[in-house]
């Protein structure tokens, strides 16, 4: 039930509701307290806090009910955005550079770049990126995995400017150039945990072959580390490249593979065992930005339903941002946390406006108002980063989706006992399997079909141009029910 400042929207209010109230009404102030917080912290200067102080100002005027503790708040935040990103690009700067020799832990699993491995390390508190090369010691470097500790003897350098932005977002602060990899032990008791769930999704996916095997990991857990360069541009150039990070999606489907054990505690334990589940997956997943965004929207909407409170979706992404980028600025700068961000605004707030006026697609209203709710939403990382935006991406994702969210619901706990029981593994796997070809099959259609430049933008202009006469129509069905 939509829900307005703490109050129940009355049934009319419900069936049609209007852009002006998804984005001023049910979204409040605390979007604008996000802005505020995001531009401090992009731009770092103080100017930014005084344009989002004059936005809420203006907004003010125009909204009944606007503050002037409101207007404090948000010049707050906005301050602090500007403070927070100064200190963490000071934190940036290494502490200490040359030699180094001894135990350095692994953050994240090796990945595969061209000719190389890139690993991130951390030594003395600090992260450094470690390029190995050469065959011997990459099959060395890509047996580890995060969390691990490993003997490292070499040399820490700085980076340049250009690519110290690059890495930021992943707190590397310099590179270590690595004379000798040495003895290997694993990590703390939660990377060891962590490590044994995604070692036993990848004995499962494997049951199904190489490339069918990493884009099940990809679904499941975002693993997409060895998936196949033309696997990843196929997804790219379909717009289904989304599938394979960890998203709300995936969080979503855990907890609901979860509710026959959170429905039987009381209120209190459900919301203990939800945080405790979330943070967990967080982990297994490797904490990626997509994956924090939802977490922690997962984790706000819980402790909403825990206090009785409201839990608008883009409240709640409202608030995970602006606690996000309060404990690390540096997500401004991921390109996965806007893509994340924009996606999730635009499938709650755009979606749902849109489907109520494309009545006249039945069934497919809600579905193609959330695709492209979701396709506005990325629109401009995906332009200014990619330089792309399938517009084949809107027709794909709706063939694609619902068989990705079947794979996602029943494909971990089917890669956990295929790990577990190789026997059953081929009978367990084997519905993943179709699920997972159907995607891929669906990829490969849509980067074939996807027109290039202009081609491309011209297909958007119809694709709007379909919108506004559907939407038109269903507002000339509206008028005429109302008149009779």
């Amino acid at each position: 039930m939509a829900i307005r400042r703490g109050y129940e929207l009355t049934a009319a209010e419900t069936t049609d509701p209007p852009l002006r109230r998804v984005v001023t009404v049910a979204t409040g102030w605390v979007v604008l307290a996000a802005g505020a917080l995001v531009l401090g912290v992009a731009t770092r200067a103080f100017w930014a806090v005084a344009v989002g102080v004059g936005a809420s100002i203006v907004v003010a005027a125009i909204v009944a009910g606007g503050r002037v503790s409101t207007v404090v708040v948000i010049a707050v935040l906005g301050g602090c955005g500007v403070v927070r990103a100064d200190a963490a690009w000071k934190d940036l700067r290494p502490d200490r550079l040359g030699p180094f020799s001894g135990w350095a832990t692994v953050v994240d699993d090796p990945r595969p770049a061209g000719a190389a491995t890139n690993v991130v390390v951390e030594l003395d508190g600090e992260r450094f990126e470690l390029w190995v090369r050469g065959r011997v010691r990459q099959l060395r470097a890509r047996s580890w995995q995060g969390g691990d500790r490993v003997v490292v003897v070499g040399r820490r350098v700085a980076l340049d400017h250009e690519r110290q932005r690059r890495v930021a977002s992943r707190h590397v602060v310099g590179e270590l150039d690595a004379k000798w990899l040495g003895d290997q032990r694993a990590g703390g008791a939660l990377a060891r945990s962590s490590n044994r769930v995604r070692d036993l999704v990848a004995r499962g996916a494997a049951t199904l072959g190489d490339e069918q095997g990493t884009l099940t990991r990809g679904l499941v857990i975002g693993d997409d580390r060895d998936q196949p360069p033309e696997m990843i541009e196929r997804f790219r150039e379909s717009g289904l490249s989304h599938l394979t990070a960890v998203s709300g999606q995936n969080v979503a489907y855990l907890l609901a593979a979860a509710g026959p054990l959170l429905r039987r505690r009381r209120p209190l334990a459900r919301w203990l065992v939800t945080l405790g589940l979330i943070a967990w997956f967080a982990v297994v997943t490797r904490a990626e930005p997509s994956i924090l965004r939802a977490g922690t929207m997962a984790a706000l909407s819980a402790t909403a339903f825990l206090l009785g409170r409201p839990r608008q979706p883009v409240r709640l992404l409202a608030l995970a941002v602006i606690g996000l980028v309060l404990v690390d600025p540096l997500l401004v700068w991921s390109v996965g946390f806007w893509l994340s961000v924009g996606a999730t605004a635009g499938v709650t707030a755009v979606g749902p406006w849109l489907a109520t006026r494309l009545v006249a697609l039945g069934p497919l209203a809600l579905p193609a108002g959330i695709t492209i709710g979701a396709q506005v939403g990325v629109a401009i990382p995906s332009v200014v980063v990619f330089g792309r935006l399938s517009v084949i991406g809107t027709l794909a994702n709706l063939v694609a989706v619902p068989v990705a969210g079947i794979v996602m619901l029943y494909g971990l706990p089917a890669c956990l006992v295929g790990g577990a029981v190789p026997a059953v593994a081929p009978i367990v796997m084997a519905p993943v399997g179709v699920g997972v070809w159907w995607i891929d099959a669906v990829a490969t259609v849509g980067a074939a079909a996807q027109p290039g430049p202009p081609w491309s933008w011209l297909g958007w202009i119809v694709l709007a141009a379909v919108v506004v006469m559907l939407a038109r129509a269903n507002r000339g069905i509206s008028h005429d029910h109302r008149s009779r």
